[in-house]
């Protein structure tokens, strides 16, 4: 018989997606928010199916490349993330997601050289799509895939003059892939970043932002703050703070970033006070959106 549990966050893996047209900073951006998530370059690695693009970063730090080239089928990338997965990383950049449905040997090349009609050619195609996407999804790993947009031109003002802009609209991959992720990044030409989907409630309703390794670190704050282990240390370190003074502390946070710099600054009431942090939490997230564009209530 199945068992009913209590829900929890239980030091989750992020899934997230940068999408952007060619020259936004995907990969770039990709690279600061998984430092951000590890703390430790060692422990990122990127399948590159870009021709190894990953590499013209290297400066940044010791982290690893899987070169993957055509023909860049689903059970392809599967293999590769089993790969990082045992060499123990913490951290896939899959750049690009988009290979694996357009590239060489992807989904829509693997479903145009099958014969017979196209309905039946779907579904010998798509459990194979779904099989990768379930990967990414049950992987105990961080994995931030980029995608591709296609782009489209406009025009805009620039110092009194009319210049075309370039614009990354829909992302390269398969219908309703952003569902997929916990939270979606959209790159402009300016390398600037809106969410297009977050599960987190960290991002809604802000304004653009740069990607850097301080947005990684307030993500796997997030991913963290749910699951909280009794260390001796802490134990013993621990301060008597009147308990309604600091539920009081906690409850008047308004927004996550509250809350989590809050739980951080305060390691000795973490444990004590673990359920007051999950409930302010969820509180927070009914508030900023009662309910979440996959059907999920928070």
């Amino acid at each position: 018989m199945n068992k009913i549990n209590k829900a929890a966050r239980n030091r989750c893996k992020i899934k997230m997606a940068v999408q952007g047209a060619s020259g936004s900073g995907k990969t770039y951006s990709a690279l600061l928010l998984a430092y951000g998530l590890t703390q430790d370059w060692s422990k990122v690695v990127v399948i590159d199916s870009e021709n190894g693009s990953a590499n013209l970063y290297a400066e940044l730090g010791d982290y690893s490349v899987l070169n993957l080239a055509a023909p860049y089928t689903p059970e392809a990338y599967s293999e590769a993330i089993d790969l990082a997965a045992k060499n123990g990383f913490e951290c896939i950049i899959i750049d690009s997601l988009s290979h694996e449905w357009s590239g060489q040997g992807g989904v829509l090349d693997i479903h145009s050289n099958i014969p017979g009609n196209s309905f039946t050619a779907w579904a010998k195609v798509t459990p194979r799509h779904n099989a990768f996407v379930q990967k990414i999804l049950q992987t105990d790993l961080h994995i931030i895939s980029t995608m591709r947009s296609k782009t489209e031109y406009a025009m805009s003002e620039k110092n009194g003059k009319q210049v075309p802009e370039k614009l990354g609209l829909k992302a390269v991959q398969r219908e309703d892939t952003e569902y997929e992720f916990t939270i979606v990044f959209e790159l402009n030409q300016r390398h600037q970043a809106t969410v297009s989907k977050d599960r987190t409630g960290l991002f809604r309703n802000k304004p653009e932002l740069t990607l850097t390794a301080d947005v990684g670190k307030v993500i796997a704050d997030w991913c963290n703050i749910s699951t909280i282990k009794a260390n001796p240390e802490i134990v013993a370190q621990k301060k008597e703070v009147p308990q309604d003074d600091f539920v009081t502390r906690i409850n008047q946070c308004a927004t996550m970033e509250d809350l989590i710099s809050l739980f951080n600054s305060n390691p000795a009431q973490q444990q004590q006070h673990r359920d007051n942090f999950i409930s302010r939490r969820n509180h927070i997230n009914v508030q900023s959106k009662n309910f979440l564009n996959n059907g999920v209530h928070h």
